[in-house]
């Protein structure tokens, strides 16, 4: 299967169609779990397989979801408790949409997902973001088919729900997150994409692909954390911003750091800064004087 990430700059630029395939879209190999036949897809008739799925299009539909509220729908967890999208307001969260049946492009992302979010939450904190995996498959994407996923996939991240939307509500969800996806006799073509939403519920960034470069995730969480960081002032807060600012992807560890030499900038930077205040302070004093 095509493996490919599209960078937010080049989404806003005219892509090829041969890209655009390799970044957003992934043929499904496999029926879903047992004699259950994939749902109805919103988009497309049931024969999608039998024309080529409009790549440019997804990709307009995906970008054009950015800075859209999110909808509460209306979910269930791997244990059937009901939740909805506004119980995870107040930090960032990262949307993923799988369906189970699928054998290879699923399992594939949700792995290399688990393996970002534990080099994103050693970076910036465990407690920072929460995400969740939903099953657009309804209704045989059943919290019990979404636990054995889980299970599956060896997912065992704190703070990761696996979520069973409303069967009703699969096409407002998909609609809302701009997620888009055709029927075929082998199971769903689907655009691989993570959706980040920042802690008002506002969605920020779209990330493609089975896998990606870490700072394509990375950074729009940074970005988030730093703007509720300046939104909150406090001395922990300003800590906590620096620490952010100071952490920085080292492409030869294939991972994030903390920078210390940007310490010893910003100190610099504001001794130079206090110095020039009492400076000024001084002659002013001289001259009130004179």
């Amino acid at each position: 299967m095509p493996e490919a990430a599209v960078s937010q700059q080049a989404a806003r630029r005219p892509i090829a169609a041969a890209t655009l395939r390799r970044a957003l879209w992934v043929g499904a190999v496999a029926a879903c779990v047992g004699a259950a036949g994939p749902a109805s897809a919103s988009t497309g008739s049931a024969d999608g397989a039998s024309r080529a799925p409009d790549y440019r299009k997804a990709l307009e539909t995906s970008q054009a979801a950015i800075g859209r509220p999110l909808a509460d729908i209306r979910m269930r967890d791997s244990n059937g408790k009901d939740v909805r999208f506004s119980d995870y307001r107040g930090r960032p969260l990262l949307i993923s949409l799988v369906y189970t049946g699928c054998f290879q492009a699923c399992p594939v992302s949700t792995q290399f997902l688990a393996e970002t979010v534990r080099v994103a939450r050693k970076a910036l904190g465990d407690d920072k973001f929460r995400v969740v995996s939903v099953g657009f498959n309804q209704p045989f994407d059943s919290p019990p088919a979404m636990a054995a996923f889980q299970r599956q996939n060896r997912i065992v991240e704190p703070g990761w729900d696996f979520l069973s939307p409303d069967p009703t509500q699969v096409d407002a969800l998909t609609a809302n997150l701009g997620f888009t996806y055709e029927a075929t006799p082998k199971g769903f073509d689907h655009v691989t994409q993570v959706t980040i939403v920042d802690g008002n519920g506002v969605i920020y960034r779209q990330v493609y692909g089975e896998n990606f470069d870490l700072p394509m995730l990375v950074q729009p969480l940074k970005e988030l954390l730093s703007g509720e960081a300046a939104q909150h002032v406090s001395l922990e807060n300003l800590w906590e911003r620096v620490i952010l600012y100071c952490t920085v992807y080292d492409p030869m560890m294939g991972g994030y750091r903390v920078n210390y030499s940007l310490f010893f900038e910003i100190f610099a930077g504001l001794t130079t800064l206090g110095a020039i205040g009492w400076v000024v302070m001084r002659e002013l004093r001289r001259s009130s004087r004179a």
